[in-house]
């Protein structure tokens, strides 16, 4: 099983920037794809971005050109660069991952933290 440790929402300003973390670990012997969702009140939860372990990522759209996604495969984590908040970001933001562990694969979440952009 693996575990993922989320750090590093909160309430910032439009126009602002937060950086998210998130930090796998438990048994694996590798990571597929870790990536970040969100879910804003009343909405589903959506895709924000992911990345590959050969470092290939996708974006929302409403994010691609503000957000940007990386992952240390050393540390097991992935970190998202915010940047330009606007106050429809507002949402719970969790972290996923998709691991590999005795010929078999699973998805991951973690609890999830809040990001808040006022206006």
């Amino acid at each position: 099983q693996v575990q993922l440790a989320e750090s590093g929402g909160g309430l910032v300003q439009a126009g602002g920037s937060l950086r998210l973390s998130c930090a796998a670990s438990g048994s694996m012997e590798s990571i597929n794809v870790m990536g970040w969702y969100r879910q804003r009140p009343g909405n589903q939860r959506e895709l924000v971005a992911d990345i590959t372990s050969g470092g290939n990522t996708n974006y929302a759209h409403s994010v691609k050109d503000r957000f940007t996604i990386s992952r240390d495969n050393t540390k097991n984590t992935v970190y998202l660069e915010m940047n330009s908040l606007k106050p429809e970001d507002t949402a719970v933001y969790y972290c996923y991952c998709n691991a590999n562990y005795r010929r078999r694969s699973r998805d991951y979440w973690g609890q999830g933290t809040q990001v808040t952009v006022s206006s």
